[in-house]
C-alpha cells in the first residue's frame, strides 16, 4: 500500500486526520506502572483490582471490581471464552502457555470462592445478553 492510502509516510507514522494529539498530551508525562505479572489494587481499598492471569498471553489480566449494588464481579478477559471451559478445564489450542492458563484459572476460582464474585465472560453471548446496554448501567 502506498503511504497516501495508509496515512503513513516513509518516516514515522502520521496520525490520521480524525485524531487530535492534544487530546492525549497529558499522557506524555503520565506516571507509568509496569505490573510485570503482579496484581494491582488500583485504589488501595480492594474495590478495583487488576489480577495477573498469564497464560492466554504473557501479561494477561482480569479485573475484579466490587460494585456498590451488584456486589463483586470478575471481568474474565480472555481467561475463559465460554462458561463450559470452567467445568471442562479445557484451554484453547492457541494459548500462549496452557499450564499458566490453568494456574491462573485456579487463582481466579479461589478468588471467586473467597469473595462470592460473579464472573462475566465477555466472549459469551449469554452473559452479554443479560447485561444492561447503554444508556442503562450496572451499579
Amino acid at each position: 500500500m502506498s503511504g497516501a492510502r495508509t496515512g503513513m509516510s516513509c518516516g514515522a507514522p502520521k496520525a490520521p486526520a480524525i485524531t487530535r494529539p492534544t487530546d492525549y498530551s497529558a499522557l506524555q508525562n503520565a506516571k507509568t506502572k509496569i505490573l510485570d505479572n503482579a496484581d494491582l489494587d488500583v485504589f488501595g481499598d480492594g474495590t478495583v483490582v487488576v489480577k495477573a492471569t498469564p497464560g492466554h498471553t504473557p501479561g494477561h489480566q482480569v479485573l475484579f471490581v466490587r460494585l456498590a449494588k451488584t456486589g463483586p464481579v470478575l471481568l474474565a478477559g480472555d481467561l475463559y471464552h465460554f462458561p463450559e471451559q470452567i467445568t471442562t478445564g479445557r484451554v484453547p489450542t492457541f494459548e500462549w502457555n496452557a499450564d499458566q492458563s490453568k494456574a491462573s484459572r485456579a487463582k481466579v476460582a479461589a478468588l471467586m470462592k473467597e469473595t462470592g464474585a460473579a464472573m462475566w465472560i465477555g466472549h459469551d453471548i449469554a452473559t452479554h445478553a443479560k447485561l444492561p446496554k447503554a444508556p442503562k448501567f450496572v451499579e
